[in-house]
C-alpha cells in the first residue's frame, strides 16, 4: 500500500502527522512546543506505525518534532496523579508496546533531533535505528531527578553506550550534548545546521539502496542482540538465501557492470 501526506487524528488539534516524499516517510510530532508524551499522542503514534508497517514501498522513516522547542520532552507529568497501582495498565504497557512497534518497523528508521530529547523523548529516539542530532542539543534520561525510571530506555541505552556510561546517565539524571553523545555512540551523526535536513539526506541514501537487503540487515543486527549467536547465524543463512533469490541483487550486479544506477524494486 502507499501513504499520502496525512494527519493521524486521535486528538484535536492533531498530535501526529505522516508525510511522504518518494520512498521516504516522516512521522511528525505536532503535540505542542514540548511534544509531551501523553496517552492521546501514543494512540496517534501507534496508528501511524500501523500504517507504515503495511507500506511496502516505504524504504526509510524519519521521526522528528518539526519546529517545536523539544524533539520530545518526555511524559506529561500531569497524568501521573491518576497513576498508582494501575500504572502498568494505563501507561507502562501501552507505551512499551508503541515503542516496541516503532523499533520493529521493517524498514530503517531515523530520529532527527533538532531540540532537546529528554526522558521519554530520548526513549522514543532510542527506539529508532539511527539518531541524527543538531550540534549542541541536549539529551538525557532525566527521570531519576524525580525518582522516576526510564524502563525500556535503560536497556536500549546500555546496548548503545555500555553499562558504565548508561548507569552514569541514569543515576545522575544529567544531560549530555550531541557532541558527547556522538563520541559515546548514542547518536550516529551531528549536524552543524538542521538535523532534519541531515537526516533527510541520510534517508535518501538509504532509500536508494536495496530495500529488501536493508530490511533483512535490520533483522540480523537486531537478532545479534536479541538471542543466542547460533540462532542469529541461522537467521543469517536464511536471509542470505532470500537475497540471492531476489531480483534486486541481480539488478544491482547488472547495474554495476553496466555503470548505471540500479533500479531496485524491493523483491
Amino acid at each position: 500500500m502507499t501513504i499520502d501526506d496525512a494527519t493521524i487524528r486521535h486528538a484535536d488539534p492533531p498530535l501526529v502527522r505522516l508525510a511522504r516524499d518518494g520512498a521516504r516517510a516522516e512521522i511528525v510530532l505536532t503535540a505542542g512546543p514540548l511534544n509531551l508524551v501523553t496517552r492521546p499522542l501514543l494512540r496517534s503514534l501507534n496508528a501511524a506505525l500501523a500504517t507504515l508497517e503495511a507500506a511496502d514501498d516505504v524504504r526509510c522513516v524519519i521521526v522528528h518534532g518539526e519546529n517545536a522547542r523539544a524533539f520530545c520532552a518526555g511524559s506529561d507529568m500531569r497524568e501521573f496523579a491518576q497513576l498508582h497501582a494501575n500504572a502498568s495498565e494505563e501507561k507502562i504497557l501501552f507505551e512499551d508496546m508503541v515503542l516496541r512497534r516503532l523499533a520493529r518497523l521493517p524498514m530503517p528508521t531515523i530520529a532527527a533531533i533538532d531540540a532537546p530529547a529528554l526522558g521519554g523523548g530520548l526513549e522514543l529516539a532510542l527506539a529508532c535505528d539511527l539518531r541524527v542530532a543538531r550540534r549542541g542539543v541536549m539529551l538525557g534520561l532525566t527521570e531519576s531527578r524525580l525518582a522516576g525510571l526510564a524502563g525500556n530506555g535503560s536497556l536500549r541505552l546500555a546496548r548503545l553506550v555500555g553499562p558504565a556510561r548508561a548507569k552514569e546517565l541514569l543515576f545522575a539524571g544529567e544531560t549530555i550534548t550531541a557532541e558527547i553523545a556522538l563520541a559515546w555512540g548514542l547518536v550516529n551523526r551531528v549536524s552543524d545546521a538542521s538535523a532534519l535536513e541531515a537526516a533527510r539526506e541520510l534517508a535518501t541514501t538509504i532509500a536508494s539502496r536495496g530495500p529488501l537487503s536493508n530490511r533483512l540487515a535490520k533483522e540480523l543486527v537486531d537478532a545479534a542482540h536479541d538471542g543466542p549467536l547460533d540462532a542469529a547465524l541461522t537467521r543469517s543463512t536464511v536471509a542470505q538465501q532470500r537475497i540471492f533469490d531476489s531480483d534486486d541483487l541481480h539488478e544491482g550486479v547488472a547495474a554495476f557492470f553496466e555503470k548505471r544506477d540500479p533500479a531496485f524494486k524491493g523483491r
